[in-house]
């Protein structure tokens, strides 16, 4: 079985709000059926097993309502891993054929966090909530990715997925920037400045072939080796790969965890870390392309250290330069697969 292959627009480079390994949850929807909700949520575009099936009928790859045999249409609600802004949205029916739906459309709202720092909606709140129209009810191709970009600068924590009147959805995949309240974050507070959730981006590298350099910020340890940033084997001598991480804030740095979690047989043999402060008279949003210029200057903040298989390495007296710093280039020796980079510090320039 084949399904169409579709070309990614710009707003794909962004972080997935919506993803569950950033936080994102399926809250509640009004029907699930033959696919559970939480499966919108994970990574990838879902994969198709032909001779499985289960107690209700076919197993699919994500969130699938029965057929309707009255008025009305489906729908799930889902909580942001983290609030933000909306730039995209791709509406995946990968591997759904003859049981996609024909139309969908979003709605977002924005509600506080409470004390356990998640904004859930109970029933009751669905009815009362004041939704806003993101995408209107637009048409979807079976099979494919359905891409929409968002004109929205507005920040949202939650948002309702339409489907008419019924069907299958791989996956939904919530394009954005994140935001982050840094008023309130206290000028001793110690926060990973590199955290997806925190507003870290991984904005280039010169080799992924394995893995996506955005495995490196996301929360918690690797799940498993592909849930990390991986290069491909390379046989040149004194070879250096390496990859360029966008801080959430200008900060200062006092420590530093690399992660090789799961990699053992192909763990880097060592590594250095580099910072740069384009927040002097440089744009701070300097392009992607233009951060591979050998014109900038990048400060050592870590020299080489030696790293071991499928471990948390941490390192703060080796730290030499803490700062402030915009962006890190992490670099590694000759090659291989880190898990997680976390480098924890303060936000300059905060009350």
């Amino acid at each position: 079985m084949e399904t169409e292959k579709t070309e990614h627009p710009e707003f794909t480079k962004l972080i997935d709000l919506a993803a569950g390994r950033l936080g994102g949850k399926a809250l509640a929807c009004s029907d699930d059926f033959f696919a559970e909700m939480g499966n919108l949520l994970k990574p990838g575009r879902g994969i198709f097993i032909a001779d499985k099936y289960t107690d209700r009928g076919k197993w699919m790859d994500g969130w699938e309502s029965r057929r309707k045999r009255v008025p009305g249409h489906d729908w799930c609600i889902i909580e942001l891993g983290a609030s933000g802004v909306i730039r995209g949205l791709d509406i995946d029916t990968n591997f759904f054929l003859g049981n996609h739906p024909p139309y969908a459309s979003v709605e977002v709202c924005n509600r506080p966090k409470n004390v356990n720092g998640h904004s859930e909606l109970s029933a009751a709140d669905f009815q009362l909530t004041e939704w806003t129209e993101l995408l209107r009810k637009s048409p979807l191709g079976a099979g494919r990715q359905n891409f929409f970009e968002i004109e929205n600068d507005k920040i949202w924590t939650h948002l309702r997925l339409n489907i008419f009147p019924d069907g299958g959805v791989a996956r939904l995949k919530v394009y954005g920037e994140v935001f982050k309240d840094w008023s309130l974050v206290k000028a001793d507070e110690v926060i990973d400045l590199a955290a997806a959730v925190n507003g870290g981006k991984s904005v280039l590298c010169n080799d992924m072939f394995f893995s996506h350099m955005d495995n490196l910020i996301m929360p918690g340890r690797g799940m498993n080796m592909g849930d990390g940033w991986e290069t491909k084997r390379n046989r040149t001598h004194n070879n250096r790969d390496w990859v360029i991480v966008k801080l959430a804030h200008q900060g200062t740095i006092h420590k530093i965890v690399v992660d090789t979690c799961h990699f053992k047989g192909n763990y880097p043999d060592s590594c250095i870390l580099e910072g740069l402060n384009l927040d002097n008279g440089i744009p701070f949003d300097l392009s992607s392309a233009d951060l591979a210029s050998p014109d900038l200057t990048w400060v050592e903040i870590l020299p080489k250290v030696k790293l071991s298989a499928d471990a948390e390495h941490f390192f703060e007296k080796e730290i030499v330069q803490h700062g402030p710093f915009t962006h890190v280039r992490l670099s590694i020796f000759p090659d291989g697969g880190v898990s997680r980079l976390r480098l924890f510090g303060n936000a300059k320039g905060n009350a």
